[in-house]
């Protein structure tokens, strides 16, 4: 009989990391963090190392996806480099298609470019970069364009070409779930979905977009990513004090306005919650993937099970640096990761 630990060799493990703040801490400490989270996970095995776009979010540093991606490329060698990801309703397609020509040509072979559907999540910072809600309609045409500018097969600007990306060949990977599902499928590009606890919704996108999915010269045939929060630690009620301070956050926003920087377990006990915070709280606390090595390795392998999926993207946040990579640690070993010849060691040295 094979064991859950068994089941997830041969799956691909990633990371997606936010540049999450701490509270009393400048983002530049964030933005240092991730990339020195990039150098521990490629010597762990990870296949990938994913960056993210926020706008005007106290508690996230992560707001330029291809300028911090060029700097973890930059300290790493051999792990894949990409975002997850640009929001093409933010951009010009033109200027992202440059952007990741730009990474290709001085990176070849390592970077991913994942791309969402979501736009500013305020009217303000919708007004700020020049954009709307309904800019997000648009992406399906938006996608055509991009990849376009990559084939030289864009017809909207004659005699307009995207240097250095015309030629290149930047595997392009789209975030989504619903509606952003069915345009992976039309486009033949890879899935990125989230939510691998939510598995009925889930099982239920994957399934419409390996049936719709039409084959593509980026993509002969589906190809899925399962992403969520992943926490071991040595006790399930350990693995849970390190969701709180994620869990706070976003109880926060949903009821202040404002996604804050990370607090310690110990502070977040301390505070006065009013029902809804509280009912918000909770509900952050589930969802995720979280316990021992024995039960993570057990609720992946049920996932990957019922969605087929090829990979697991992590995206984990809390206060605590260290038990977030003793984290990432044992992940790597209860699925097996390999780390490269020769880059522990030298990642090491280069520590400050």
């Amino acid at each position: 009989m094979t064991t859950p630990s068994e089941a997830l060799r041969g799956i691909r493990f990633s990371v997606l990391d936010r540049s999450r703040t701490r509270d009393g801490e400048d983002p530049g400490r964030a933005l240092r963090d991730t990339v020195d989270l990039a150098r521990e996970v490629e010597a762990l095995g990870y296949h990938r190392f994913w960056v993210a776009e926020h706008h005007s979010v106290p508690g996230v540093a992560g707001s330029a996806p291809t300028v911090l991606a060029a700097a973890v490329a930059g300290a790493t060698s051999r792990i894949r480099v990409g975002t997850g990801g640009v929001m093409l309703p933010n951009h010009q397609p033109m200027v992202v298609a440059e952007q990741f020509g730009v990474l290709e040509s001085l990176f070849p072979g390592r970077i991913d470019m994942g791309l969402g559907r979501s736009v500013g999540f305020t009217d303000g910072i919708r007004r700020a970069l020049g954009r709307d809600k309904e800019d997000a309609d648009r992406f399906a045409e938006q996608l055509d364009e991009l990849l376009g500018w990559f084939t030289g097969t864009q017809s909207a600007y004659p005699q307009v070409h995207a240097r250095p990306a015309e030629g290149l060949r930047v595997p392009p990977y789209v975030l989504a779930t619903g509606e952003g599902a069915a345009i992976a499928a039309a486009a033949g590009l890879p899935l990125v979905i989230g939510d691998l606890r939510g598995r009925a919704r889930l099982r239920e996108a994957v399934e419409t977009y390996r049936s719709a999915f039409v084959p593509s010269a980026w993509s002969a045939e589906p190809y899925v990513t399962v992403a969520g929060t992943v926490v071991v630690a040595g006790s399930e009620e350990r693995a849970r004090r390190l969701l709180m301070p994620e869990a706070w956050s976003l109880a926060y926003a949903r009821t202040v306005g404002v996604f804050p920087p990370l607090l310690p377990p110990e502070r977040i006990e301390e505070l006065p919650m009013s029902e809804k915070q509280r009912g918000f709280y909770e509900a952050g606390l589930g969802g995720h993937v979280y316990g021992t090595e024995e039960q993570v390795a057990e609720q992946l392998a049920r996932a990957v099970e019922e969605t087929g999926a090829q990979e697991v993207l992590v995206t984990t946040s809390t206060h605590d640096r260290v038990a977030l990579l003793d984290s990432y640690r044992a992940l790597a070993r209860l699925a097996g990761l390999t780390a490269p010849a020769g880059l522990t060691r030298a990642n090491e040295a280069s520590r400050p």
